[in-house]
């Protein structure tokens, strides 16, 4: 994925950040994730012409692909209220996908993109559990939605469009990729401890 459209997927898992902290409505949510879904299914057709069969091309453009039909689906589903259930199941598929991509990447010696790869897995598997599942932690995924949005997209994005970000080490990635995994489990416990979250146990 280029570094501009990596920006803007930055940008809008901060806005589906603050729909799930309930901060931006729904509706209003899914005007810009339309605009990045759309960008982002049309870009990687583009793309997909241009490499002319070089595979490793093709792949990084199909890649795009995901981001790009779970935006329109958030989008669209929040826009007309649909049922979720069904943009739930696909993003557990995406999960999946999500790992084979990491692999890809650890393969090649990219450890930073290995390791954000692992991030969007993780997120997209906790979406399936809200969407799909309809487990009650949309606050928890909120939080870690917010945090990805700068540690996994905006943040890269910007340093690769200033040429920096072959600068970072491995070193830095994987700290802060530790930071990040202490905050998400430490939000889980403070989320399920919360006096909301006691309400909907079981007596």
């Amino acid at each position: 994925m280029s570094n501009v459209g990596l920006l803007y997927v930055g940008g809008v898992l901060f806005i589906n950040s603050l729909m799930l902290l309930g901060r931006i409505d729904g509706k209003s949510a899914s005007v810009f994730n339309i605009f990045i879904g759309i960008l982002q299914v049309f870009t990687p057709i583009y793309l997909i012409v241009k490499a002319d069969g070089n595979m490793p091309e093709i792949l990084g453009a199909a890649s795009i692909f995901l981001f790009g039909f779970t935006y329109l689906y958030v989008g669209l589903t929040n826009w007309f209220g649909l049922e979720t259930s069904g943009l739930g199941w696909y993003c557990l598929w995406v999960a999946i996908l999500a790992l084979g991509f990491s692999y890809v990447s650890f393969s090649s010696a990219d450890l930073k993109f290995g390791i954000i790869w692992l991030f969007w897995s993780y997120l997209w598997f906790l979406f399936y559990l809200v969407l799909a599942k309809k487990m009650d932690i949309g606050r928890y995924v909120g939080k870690v939605t917010f945090v990805m949005a700068w540690i996994t997209c905006t943040i890269p994005a910007f340093l690769g469009l200033a040429e920096l970000w072959n600068s970072v080490s491995n070193t830095v990635a994987m700290i802060v990729a530790g930071l990040a995994l202490l905050y998400f489990i430490t939000a889980y416990f403070s989320e399920r401890a919360s006096p909301a979250a006691q309400k909907n146990v079981p007596s």
